[in-house]
């Protein structure tokens, strides 16, 4: 007997890419939200009204890899908290899609970061993982065979 998770069909490339474009808004918003306690190391000299400086001149704490390093982390959060919790992000809920392991289950915190990092490669390769998923049998991205992992649509709920 076969499991039903593992006989849902894999995502294509469309239903990923309208996902990425819901999540890339929220993730937008929460990076904005994220660095809004940052401001508060920002020097005192940017609060000094009689200071002259430019104030991109000013110096700062939250600037260079210390700041950029968090907003990852921010980012990786995301989608860890999110695929580990649900097996979905926000986008991922408004077009049916799932993240799953080769069983059907929810994917580990190992496998997440996996997916992260394998999408960021392919990022780098302009989209190219992406654009695989065309030519792959199975409709995986390079993120999904690494992680031993896919997307899959859930059918709508009556």
């Amino acid at each position: 007997m076969s499991d039903p998770q593992t006989e849902l069909p894999t995502a294509g490339v469309i239903k990923r890419l309208a996902a990425m474009v819901y999540d890339s808004l929220l993730i937008f918003g929460l990076l904005f939200t994220a660095t809004i306690p940052t401001l508060f190391f920002q020097s005192d000299q940017a609060l000094d009204k009689n200071n002259e400086q430019v104030v991109h001149e000013l110096p700062t704490l939250v600037d260079g890899w210390p700041f950029q390093l968090y907003l990852l982390l921010v980012y990786i959060s995301f989608f860890c908290w999110f695929w580990r919790k649900n097996g979905q992000t926000l986008g991922m809920q408004a077009w049916r899609l799932h993240v799953v392991d080769k069983q059907g289950q929810r994917i580990s915190l190992k496998q997440c970061l996996q997916r992260i990092a394998g999408a960021f490669i392919s990022a780098a390769c302009l989209g190219a993982g992406y654009w695989w998923i065309w030519f792959d049998k199975d409709n995986l991205a390079w993120h999904d065979h690494w992680s031993q992992s896919r997307i899959v649509v859930r059918p709508k709920q009556k």
